[in-house]
């Protein structure tokens, strides 16, 4: 796993006082494919949207409402 997923799973708790690692092999792989997963969705949500067509602020927004995300 690489570090900036390190810094996202410290800043949603996983690494706090412990918990990674009172964790077993099988519930770390199943949180690593789960980044994983996410990336890719991101990935395609970006790679269905044509550069000549969609802008920055489109292609953020579209990723924020396929995954049901709100600021």
């Amino acid at each position: 796993m690489n570090e900036r997923l390190e810094n996202l799973m410290y800043h949603a708790g996983l690494t706090a006082q412990g918990c990674w690692d009172e964790m077993d092999d099988y519930d770390r792989e199943a949180i690593a494919k789960f980044a994983e997963l996410i990336v890719r969705e991101c990935i395609d949500t970006v790679s269905d949207c044509s550069i000549e067509y969609c802008t920055r602020p489109q292609i953020v927004s579209e990723i924020k409402e396929h995954f049901g995300v709100e600021e």
